[in-house]
């Protein structure tokens, strides 16, 4: 089912995590973040949405690396329900596409739930002192490649954070399928 990600208050500050990663490490909050500012994204394996943006966002978070900010990609679907999201099948899914940072699992649910997360995939860029400054999306394209010319919405937001501190105004929320919850 599709989900679009809702408004939220900016400025809020990033909630602390520690997540397994499919690399066998582990990762906090303060070893993804970035000098200049943080990405946290919430994807998983099966979407259509997030497998159609995979490759961009991938190359998209190597500038942005790059370029001082830090990016770390989170799945928290229900994997019993939701087989394809399985940990092992993140470990595949990030070697398929050459993820160059942590892809972390949250199992517990409690890092989704603690960001507000709604979509896959759902974008949260923060400052350098780790604010929410953007929640919008990758670019315009959905399930089909953007327009020729198209704005890297994200790119361009971070860009502009990291070196401002402020965010474009207008942000144009991702959608996405819905995060699967597990039943409570």
């Amino acid at each position: 089912m599709a989900a679009t990600s809702t408004q939220t208050v900016l400025d809020r500050p990033a909630a602390e995590f520690r997540l397994p990663a499919t690399d066998g490490k582990t990762y906090a909050l303060d070893e993804v973040a970035g000098e200049k500012g943080t990405v946290v994204v919430f994807i998983c394996n099966h979407c259509p949405y997030v497998k159609a943006v995979i490759d961009r966002m991938v190359s998209d978070a190597r500038v942005l690396m790059s370029e001082g900010v830090g990016f770390a990609a989170i799945c928290s679907n229900d994997a019993t329900s939701y087989p394809e999201d399985s940990f092992e099948n993140m470990k595949r899914f990030a070697k398929a596409h050459d993820f160059s940072f942590p892809y972390l699992h949250d199992e517990t649910q409690t890092v989704a739930r603690a960001y507000g997360a709604v979509c896959t995939p759902d974008f949260f860029g923060y400052d350098a002192d780790r604010k929410l400054k953007y929640r919008g999306r990758l670019d315009e394209g959905r399930t089909t490649p953007p327009h020729p010319g198209a704005p890297r919405e994200l790119v361009e937001a971070m860009r502009a954070i990291a070196t401002t501190g402020v965010a474009p105004a207008d942000q144009k929320a991702s959608m996405g399928c819905s995060i699967k919850w597990k039943d409570e």
